[in-house]
Parts: C-alpha cells; structure tokens; sequence
C-alpha cells in the first residue's frame, strides 16, 4: 500500500503466523506498544498505592475463595494488578514487556488488553474451583502471573521457534520449549 498522505512513514509489510499480511507497528519509548505501557504503568501505579496504604489492599482487592467473608466479585479483575514485592512486580511486568509487546505488535491493542484481562479472569475462575474442590485455607491470591502464562501460551502458538534465553540458568531455547 503506498503512503499519499506523507504524514506517516511506510511500514513493511509482512505476514503473520496465520499467513496474512499485517504491518509491522512502530512505537516511541524503546518499542512498547501503548497497552504493554499501559498494563505496567497501571501494575506499577497500583503498587505504589499498595506501599502508602499498606495490605488494606490484598484484603479488598486481593482474589478470596468464594466460601470466605471477604470473597467480592471484582476479585476476579483487581487480584491480577496487585503485587506482593518489588521482584513479583518486576517479573510479571518483564513477562509482559518480552512476550506481550510482541503480541501487540501482531494483533493490536484492543485484542491485546482483552486477552489479557481475559486470561487474568480464566486464572481466576480456575484458581476458585481448584481452592474449592481441595477445600483449601482462606487467603488472598495477588499478582498478574495468569495474564503472563496466558501471554506465554500465545507467544509460543504464534512464535514457536523463537528463541528465548531463560534467566536461571541462561540456556537458550525455542520459545514452544518454554
């Protein structure tokens, strides 16, 4: 497609897994699509709130078994924003970093966050049943970590030879490995 307008610059055209041609997004700030952005300012903006107001937070926010006092339904959305520590929140937002940005660069930002939330809501309902079915103890589950694994799953459909290097040990491997 050529560009008449001379407003923006052309962008290569390549095909996605599937075999249909996309055009590869370019973004300001080191590459980081705006929902990648987005999700890691929301993450980190949520985690200074829970340093100032201390762990009122996991107990409105945080996912609580269904059979507890404490259990709301929007647990099943606020648990995947809050963290335990700074190393919690650094990795999931790594993971979101490495494999997210190049999901919305493939499929955009609407699919993107909705995937996301999607998956965060999956791992949620999940997590209830098996707490329930195993009679577990009350206590509240925080961080985004099923929204990663949702995000690792499509990167290693849509990029499978890829490779990725793990962080402990540095081994390198395809991504469908991971």
């Amino acid at each position: 497609m050529v560009n008449t307008s001379g407003l923006e610059p052309e962008l290569p055209e390549t095909l996605n897994p599937a075999g249909d041609p996309f055009r590869v997004r370019r973004y300001m700030n080191f590459n980081i699509p705006p929902g990648t952005q987005l999700l890691i300012l929301a993450n980190v903006t949520i985690f200074l709130v829970e340093r100032l107001t201390g762990a009122r937070l996991y107990e409105w926010f945080g996912l609580w078994p269904i059979g507890s006092s404490a259990f709301g339904v929007w647990q099943i959305a606020t648990y995947g924003f809050l963290h335990a520590d700074w190393w919690h929140l650094f990795f999931n937002m790594f993971a979101v970093f490495m494999f997210g940005s190049q999901l919305e660069m493939l499929f955009g930002q609407r699919w993107y966050l909705t995937y996301f939330l999607v998956c965060i809501f999956s791992a949620a309902i999940l997590h209830l049943i098996v707490a329930a079915v195993l009679n577990a103890p009350p206590y509240p589950t925080i961080g985004a970590s099923g929204g990663v694994f949702g995000l690792l799953l499509a990167f290693a459909m849509y990029f499978p030879r890829r490779r990725i290097m793990l962080l402990f040990p540095p081994i390198p491997m395809p991504a469908w490995v991971f």
